[in-house]
């Protein structure tokens, strides 16, 4: 009789105890196949699996769902995809932050339909030739779309494996070593499932703060739990300061209800976006950069935004213009074209501070 207490035993006792909970516990989310469909040898499709990891990256779950639900609905296949405008997509994807994931969207699709006849490739080295995909994406996409035994590693799976080992290495140089922990534990049988019930235990069990462990499926192996700094780890080294930066975002609106927008370059923060003209982003004082000769107008309100390595406040200045304008730079938009809702979120809150100084005299 097998000794589980042994570290072989026990690697191996993991996956199997934990696919038992996921069975019964799996979250229902709209890019999965649910278990049951799973085991009778069911697959997601690739396309749904990608777009869903790619929405997902910096982003939670429940923001994701209705974004998902939109994308599939407008472009239910890569090649849709594929074939749509940018702008298109851009403003589908706009409030979800992280913008080169839209961009990096476009050209993966373009690519998987140009270069391999629409069908993804279904191994992580063929998906990581692909635009857009890194190291986790690949190994998500080939393990739950294809069934290949890759080791996935997402914040959760960091926190499960930190706890699980009881490893106090600080993220993010603990990386290699909770990779490890993982890759050890990952099952040739079900390896989709088994990743998306790791992703599962994190995000409902073994939560950040105050994890149910006495719930947990994996609560008796676990070394953390048995040596009470559970609620200590992972560990993470402390973040420096984040600077500030300032810009001004000049808000117009001609006379008959059009909106003075341009769209950013591609390349940079909100790339291929719509927005307001404005200047530069900077530590200090913004130089003026207005897009018209007109009379500006100070708002008494800055919007304030904070990105992934820096907070932003944007002095917003509005003004309304005649008909003949002539911008040096944007475009004007026609009233019933302009959707708030294609605006980035930065840009959207300069919109909501902006607006009712123009409901007011228009």
């Amino acid at each position: 009789m097998r000794d589980a207490s042994q570290p072989g035993n026990r690697t191996q006792a993991l996956p199997a105890s934990l696919l038992e909970w996921y069975d019964r516990h799996a979250r229902a989310l709209p890019w999965r196949v649910p278990p049951e469909d799973s085991r009778a040898g069911a697959r997601p499709d690739p396309y749904r699996v990608w777009l869903s990891e790619v929405m997902l990256q910096q982003t939670t779950v429940a923001a994701v769902k209705d974004y998902f639900h939109r994308f599939t609905t407008r472009w239910p296949g890569v090649a849709d995809l594929a074939a749509a405008e940018d702008g298109d997509v851009m403003g589908e994807w706009a409030g979800l932050g992280y913008y080169a994931r839209a961009r990096n969207l476009l050209k993966c699709a373009r690519t998987v339909v140009a270069d391999h006849g629409g069908v993804f490739p279904d191994t992580r080295e063929g998906l990581l030739t692909l635009p857009g995909i890194g190291p986790y994406t690949a190994s998500a996409i080939a393990a739950i779309a294809f069934g290949r035994a890759e080791t996935v590693v997402d914040g959760n799976v960091e926190r499960v494996m930190a706890r699980l080992h009881d490893i106090h290495t600080p993220l993010p140089a603990a990386k290699p070593e909770l990779t490890a922990a993982a890759a050890r534990s990952t099952p040739a049988d079900r390896p989709g499932d088994y990743a998306q019930a790791v992703m599962d235990l994190g995000a409902t069990i073994c939560t950040p703060r105050n994890p149910a462990c006495g719930i947990c499926p994996w609560r008796a192996p676990c070394q953390a739990r048995a040596r009470g700094t559970a609620t200590d780890l992972p560990r993470k080294t402390p973040k420096k300061a984040q600077p500030v930066r300032r810009g001004i975002a000049y808000v117009a609106r001609r006379a008959d209800g059009a909106w003075l927008l341009e769209r950013r370059p591609d390349r940079g923060l909100l790339g291929g976006m719509l927005g307001w003209p404005g200047s530069d982003w900077i530590e200090g004082a913004p130089p003026e950069a207005p897009p018209v000769a007109a009379d500006w107008t100070v708002l008494g309100a800055e919007a304030r935004h904070t990105f992934t390595h820096f907070h932003l406040l944007l002095e917003i200045r509005i003004a309304t213009l005649p008909h003949e304008s002539r911008p040096e730079r944007g475009e004007f938009l026609d009233v019933a074209a302009f959707r708030p809702s294609d605006l980035p979120t930065v840009m959207r809150k300069v919109f909501d501070l902006a607006r009712p100084s123009f409901d007011a005299v228009m």
